[in-house]
């Protein structure tokens, strides 16, 4: 009767670790029908189908589509690389696994602001190691050529730089930060020669500011901010070769005797990171899992937590993760978060149903039916359909 009770312990007890283990993906990744993870058929293949319809208006020659949404801008210019993209794609893991997927998965495309997540991870990877101290430290301690010199700027943290709420004054690599999607109503020289916001205090979607905050980590890290993406985290997690991550013609900078281009963080100019929809997918699975992956904690989960609190200055914006803090997906759980690029790219991760989704090309105004379509696959109302 003894051994009858010790090996009905231990079929449990692994019966109950194999429940635990979480799925990650080698060179071939395992997919699942909806039906092996509860989910619905049918709403699954409504949402796939609701991205497919929807496309995005953006034109598909990128360079087209970027000069019509920023050509309004005082003096702009594209200074960085652009390409023509595909048509609408994307991929949905549940529990890791593949639930469904459309278009090409493959294809490498521009992701535009979705790159400020991929940004955000490398000053979380900063301050995992040290070389950040702390994200209220004030950045001319640690970037002291003059570009957070003057009595506004040296108040700039790294938070501030994170959350977009920096309301940093100048010019970098020729652009004026005045100039980066100035108000409609109201004249240049208003706008240019306003009173600025306190640090921290007002959000302004800004990309001359993000790439002040790609410029000020590549003075911290020495390295090509593409090397340290590449070995801390790409490499690890199983990404392909393929993605790549621009700057612009005029953003080489002198690291140590070393001409090194600091790297944009979007599209707004050219530049930002090329990449395809199934490394994306690996990229949202590593924040699933707490920036584990496998055995190694690849980021700290204090980071991945920290990344989708909401700000001071935006309740719905992060560490350049974006949230739905306010509900602006009106169905859709307030503990999503995901990164949102021009043209509907998006990833989301989605703790509460173990979900990772990633959008490519969708029309923005319709992400939140989408997203309501997959959760609803999920919802235990519409399970086995």
């Amino acid at each position: 009767m003894k051994n009858i009770l010790l090996n009905s312990f231990f079929i449990l007890f692994f019966i109950g670790s194999d429940a635990q283990i979480s799925y990650f993906p080698d060179s071939t990744w395992q997919g699942k029908t909806p039906e092996e993870l509860k989910m619905s058929k049918m709403m699954l293949d409504s949402a796939v189908k609701f991205a497919v319809i929807n496309e995005n208006s953006f034109n598909r020659d990128l360079r087209i589509a970027t000069l019509k949404s920023y050509g309004a801008e005082p003096d702009f210019k594209i200074l960085g690389p652009t390409k023509e993209r595909g048509g609408p794609a994307g991929l949905i893991l549940k529990n890791g696994y593949i639930v469904a997927s459309w278009g090409d998965i493959n294809r490498v495309d521009m992701t535009n602001s979705v790159t400020k997540s991929f940004l955000s991870t490398i000053a979380g990877l900063a301050i995992d190691e040290g070389l950040i101290k702390n994200l209220t430290d004030k950045v001319n301690s640690y970037v002291w050529d003059g570009t957070f010199d003057g009595e506004h700027n040296s108040k700039i943290n790294w938070e501030n730089l994170l959350t977009q709420s920096s309301d940093w004054s100048g010019t970098l690599f020729g652009l004026q930060d005045w100039a980066d999607r100035p108000p409609k109503e109201g004249g240049i020289d208003d706008w240019k020669n306003r009173k600025l916001n306190e640090p921290g205090t007002i959000f302004k979607y800004n990309d001359v500011r993000v790439n002040l905050l790609a410029y000020s980590l590549l003075q911290v890290w020495r390295k090509p901010l593409p090397v340290i993406l590449k070995e801390r985290i790409m490499d690890p997690i199983g990404a392909s070769t393929t993605w790549r991550w621009f700057g612009y013609d005029n953003s080489f900078v002198n690291i140590d005797g070393v001409m090194m281009q600091s790297v944009s963080g979007g599209g707004h100019h050219g530049g930002g990171i090329f990449i395809s929809t199934a490394d994306e997918a690996r990229f949202g699975l590593l924040f699933l899992r707490n920036g584990k992956w496998k055995t190694r904690q690849l980021i700290s989960e204090k980071w991945v937590k920290a990344i989708h609190q909401p700000s001071t200055a935006n309740k719905d914006y992060g560490y350049m993760w974006w949230m739905n803090t306010t509900k602006s997906w009106k169905y859709v759980s307030a503990e999503i978060y995901f990164a949102w690029g021009a043209g509907g790219n998006y990833i989301v991760v989605d703790n509460e149903h173990d979900l990772v989704i990633v959008v490519r090309w969708i029309d923005d105004s319709k992400m939140g039916d989408f997203m309501n379509l997959v959760e609803q696959a999920v919802a235990n109302k519409f399970n086995h359909q």
